[in-house]
């Protein structure tokens, strides 16, 4: 019985990082299968699919870099649907001369 209100508060302090990280790896997956599946991206196209949380609104949103833009970050939102939000490119990529126009991968 004594264990009982420390397990209760271990759970309380427990449960909003939990929750973070499900909802992180839930967003990314709903990006990733858009990306597959109403985008026609294959998997060797995506270099990585993260999710994120952040400390504005939106709380959650995914980073995407495809393969063939390894220098450009791009970001979707995935609330209620999927969509690409903004991008950005790395600093890397801005001395590489990568533009704006010539982005491959923003719709």
């Amino acid at each position: 019985m004594k264990w009982i209100p420390a397990i209760l508060i271990i759970g309380l302090f427990i449960t909003p990082f939990v929750y973070v990280q499900v909802n992180k790896i839930i967003y990314a997956n709903k990006v990733t299968n858009y990306l597959l599946n109403e985008h026609d991206y294959k998997k060797n196209e995506i270099k990585s699919v993260k999710g994120i949380w952040g400390i504005k609104l939106p709380s959650f949103y995914t980073v995407v870099v495809f393969e063939n833009e390894p220098y450009v970050e791009y970001i979707y939102f995935a609330h209620n649907n999927v969509m690409q939000f903004s991008y950005s490119i790395t600093e890397e990529g801005k001395q590489l001369g990568i533009t704006d126009s010539a982005l491959k991968n923003n719709k």
